[in-house]
C-alpha cells in the first residue's frame, strides 16, 4: 500500500487529495487503494488492486455538490484482449443512465493507462435517501447491460470501503471538492 502513497508524494511535493481503501466482497484479504493527488498532472489518480498500481485516465465523473456520499464503492472490470473501447463505451453509457436513474453521489469510470484492459468504476451513495427509495443501494451494479458480459474477461469484482487505520485522520473526501 505504502507504493501508490509514495508515487503521490512524489506529484510535485503534494500528499494525497483522497485516499480511500477498500475490500473485495469475494475475497477480504484483497485489497484496492485508491489515492487522488491535488495537482493538474495526468494521471494523478491512482489506484492500486492487490500488488499492481494503475494510473487513471477518466472517462466519465459526475458528482453533487455539496459531495454528501455515507459510502463508497468500487468495482473493477477486466476486458477481453480487443475489446477494451467498447467496454469503457458500455460503462461510460451505464454511467450515465444510473446517474439519472439513481442520482449518486459520486461516480467515475476510468482506465487504467498502463493496462487499457483494466476499468475502475468508483460510486458515492448516500445510504439513508437510497433507502429511502425503496432500494438496498443507489447504485448497482447488478444492472449492467448485458452487452457488456462478452467483452469481460471475467465477473466485475467488487469492494466495499474500509477503514485503514493510518488514515483515521484523513478526510474520505476533499472539504474542496465542487
Amino acid at each position: 500500500m505504502a507504493g501508490v502513497a509514495a508515487s503521490l508524494d512524489t506529484l510535485e511535493g503534494l500528499p494525497p487529495h483522497a485516499h480511500s481503501r477498500f475490500r473485495s466482497r469475494e475475497n477480504p484479504r484483497r485489497l484496492a487503494l485508491y489515492s487522488l493527488a491535488d495537482t493538474s498532472t495526468p494521471g494523478a489518480a491512482l489506484v492500486r488492486v492487490g500488488t499492481e498500481d494503475h494510473s487513471l485516465m477518466v472517462v466519465r465523473e459526475f458528482r453533487r455538490v455539496p459531495l454528501d456520499a455515507s459510502s463508497l464503492s468500487l468495482a473493477l472490470f477486466i476486458a477481453r484482449p480487443g475489446c477494451a473501447s467498447g467496454a469503457v463505451a458500455e460503462l461510460a453509457h451505464f454511467v450515465e443512465r444510473a446517474v439519472s436513474a439513481w442520482e449518486p453521489s459520486y461516480v467515475m469510470l476510468a482506465q487504467s493507462l498502463e493496462q487499457p484492459p483494466v476499468i475502475v468504476l468508483l460510486a458515492g451513495v448516500h445510504q439513508a435517501r437510497a433507502l429511502a427509495g425503496a432500494s438496498a443501494t443507489a447504485f448497482s451494479v447488478t444492472t449492467l447491460p448485458a452487452d457488456l458480459e462478452p467483452l469481460l474477461a471475467e465477473e466485475p469484482e467488487i469492494f466495499e470501503y474500509c477503514r485503514d487505520e493510518r488514515a483515521e485522520n484523513m478526510a474520505l473526501v476533499c472539504p474542496r471538492a465542487v
